[in-house]
């Protein structure tokens, strides 16, 4: 912040004025952006996935939970000998309480392609309760973390299901990458602050990212897809 600028109430108050035109400006085209993203055309997903839980096998329609929408956040497992991704575990922090969710008749899960005797353990150090499945082979991640761009898979990343009336299962959209950050709360908090991410000249923007019980620990976790 070697420019920043100091001014009275009234010069302060013009440029807020001004700034806010433009924020009202990228709200509209977000929101016209969403509603070209609900009429994307779907598809079916006509393959069979089973996925682990802590009680037993689930099919994908039943992950939805009796609703009529579902989430699946595809989090990253740990290479041998390091420790879970932290950028996924920062994204899981920032869900919030599932309930908003299921009000609005929607449900979100964790896919991931670790064994319940490793998720369960570090769930229960995050102090997480979001449903957590292991996938059961890499199919689901190969068909639904597709980067649209390079035609290969990428991870992390969150897909959209819809249930239709006649009980298939739509696929809907998935992002990755930059297209997640809006799902990331911390993100917008510092966005709204002078200072902003501060990772301006850092090789790795997201090598600042410890898992929330981690900060002051010097090194973060290696994790692949």
């Amino acid at each position: 912040m070697t420019d920043t600028r100091i001014v009275g109430r009234a010069d302060w108050l013009a440029a807020r004025r001004a700034f806010l035109e433009r924020e009202k400006e990228v709200t509209r085209a977000r929101d016209a952006l969403s509603a070209q993203r609900r009429a994307l055309p779907m598809m079916v997903v006509d393959k069979e996935y089973v996925f682990e839980g802590p009680d037993g096998e689930r099919t994908l329609p039943e992950l939805f939970d009796g609703r009529r929408q579902l989430l699946t956040y595809h989090f990253m497992w740990p290479l041998e000998g390091h420790d879970w991704c932290p950028v996924c575990s920062l994204f899981i922090d920032n869900i919030g309480h599932l309930a908003h969710l299921h009000a609005r008749d929607t449900s979100l899960v964790i896919v991931c392609a670790a064994p319940q005797s490793d998720i369960v353990p570090f769930k229960r150090r995050m102090g997480w309760d979001i449903p957590w499945y292991t996938t059961r082979g890499d199919d689901f991640y190969q068909d639904f973390t597709l980067d649209v761009g390079a035609g290969e898979p990428e991870l992390p990343g969150i897909s959209a299901f819809l249930r239709a009336d006649d009980g298939r299962v739509l696929y809907a959209y998935s992002t990755h990458g930059r297209g997640s950050d809006v799902l990331n709360n911390t993100y917008n908090y510092l966005d709204l602050t002078p200072l902003g991410r501060q990772e301006e000249g850092m090789a790795d923007t997201m090598g600042w990212i410890r898992h929330h019980d981690s900060y002051g620990v010097a090194t973060a976790g290696s994790c692949h897809g």
